[in-house]
């Protein structure tokens, strides 16, 4: 393994393990916890796709970076999603088990802002392209 994938799989000395912190919570709270973290991952996923698909399969719009510009956005929002997926779950699991307040999270906002984004920008490629088809 490098020293790299050590240095992500190793412990944060600043935070004791999830064994070791609070109480072990109902099951439930930690399995829907786990769900939410998968949920994350299969949107991250699903952007992938997305943006990879944008990139090889969608026709050529009249605004020639189209493809590229959207592609990437949409790749680089799975790549928030799937990197701060795993420490969303651990905070949350860390707050389940101490008792307390859940932690808020920019995630959905970042994800919502992002997609938005994608939304106004493949609109006026579209408009872009109607336009001259009426031209």
């Amino acid at each position: 393994m490098t020293e790299v994938g050590r240095r992500l799989l190793r412990p944060r000395p600043d935070r004791p393990p999830l064994d070791d912190v609070g109480d072990p919570p109902d099951y439930r709270f930690s399995l829907a916890n786990e769900r939410t973290f998968l949920a994350w991952l299969r949107t991250s996923l699903a952007l992938l796709a997305g943006g990879v698909a944008v990139v090889q399969i969608v026709p050529d719009f009249a605004v020639p970076a189209a493809r590229p510009v959207l592609g990437v956005v949409l790749i680089v929002l799975s790549t928030v999603i799937a990197a701060t997926s795993y420490g969303r779950w651990e905070r949350r699991e860390r707050a389940i088990r101490l008792g307390g307040p859940l932690p808020r999270s920019t995630l959905p906002r970042v994800v919502g802002i992002g997609l938005a984004a994608v939304m106004v920008l493949a609109l006026a490629f579209v408009l872009v392209e109607v336009a001259r088809g009426f031209g």
